[in-house]
């Protein structure tokens, strides 16, 4: 078990939802906090309410891949080093595959997957350096298995469990650790921002993220699974029970899901 007190911990989609829970819940563990999202406001207003801990705001695009490494060597440069990177920022979807524009599917996978690969690339030298370090990334259990209207968001988070299974394999020589993170229905805006046919937001909610578990709740879990270094967990409610059906009774699976009428 590693303690996260005290750590400094630098998480991106801090400005709302799971991101900015997390923030909250850092900061009662003493934790120096790094908080990246587009939004400068949003992220002054988490700031505020983050007490008793120091915290800097390093807000930009997940989609500036160009700039992935300034924005690494900024977040360094605040407290001096980084122990965890939090990839949490992305967005969902809410579209059939025959009618969503293909610019669409490629927004989903620059946003929820290659812009989390190219901040990661840029802080590893950081941690490979310091002989320690933890990604800790938020995929989803639609990153286990498909739902339908989430095409384009199931294969960016599928591909997140590729590439960072394998940065696990390689590098745990040097000390650095990744534990992948698979949210159920979690109370988030994720339904309203999420992206419809033609790349604009849904703007309404549905029954299941209503009816989820609380964001103070899941940081709370999404604590004790970084302590304990776990290389994968699901968190959510009876959701979560789709890995596992979906390993030993697939065609189960896929004839439930089909008849559910979660969007």
């Amino acid at each position: 078990m590693n303690a996260i007190n005290g750590k400094i911990v630098w998480i991106t989609g801090a400005s709302s939802g799971i991101g900015e829970a997390l923030a909250y819940e850092l900061a009662t563990k003493n934790c120096k906090l790094i908080l990246s999202a587009r939004n400068r406001d949003a992220l002054e207003t988490v700031k505020s309410k983050c007490s008793n801990t120091e915290v800097m705001i390093l807000p930009f695009d997940l989609v500036d891949f160009d700039n992935a490494k300034n924005h690494a060597e900024k977040a360094i440069a605040a407290f001096g080093k980084i122990d965890i990177l939090v990839n949490n920022g992305g967005v969902s979807q809410r579209s059939l595959i025959v009618e969503t524009d293909f610019e669409v599917d490629k927004k989903l996978i620059e946003v929820d997957y290659l812009g989390t690969v190219a901040l990661t690339k840029a802080l590893l030298p950081h941690f490979i350096k310091n002989k320690k370090g933890h990604f800790v990334t938020v995929t989803s259990l639609m990153g286990k298995f498909g739902s339908p209207y989430r095409s384009g968001y199931c294969g960016a988070k599928h591909a997140l469990h590729g590439f960072f299974d394998v940065l696990r394999m390689e590098h745990q020589r040097d000390n650095i650790n990744v534990t992948l993170i698979c949210p159920g229905f979690i109370q988030t805006d994720v339904a309203k921002n999420a992206l419809t046919a033609d790349g604009s937001k849904q703007n309404i909610d549905d029954e299941a993220t209503q009816n989820g578990m609380p964001t103070s709740m899941f940081a709370k879990k999404f604590v004790k699974a970084v302590e304990s270094n776990a290389f994968e967990v699901y968190i959510g409610g009876k959701e979560t029970m789709g890995v596992y059906l979906k390993r030993f009774f697939p065609k189960w699976l896929h004839h439930f899901v089909l008849k559910s009428k979660v969007r």
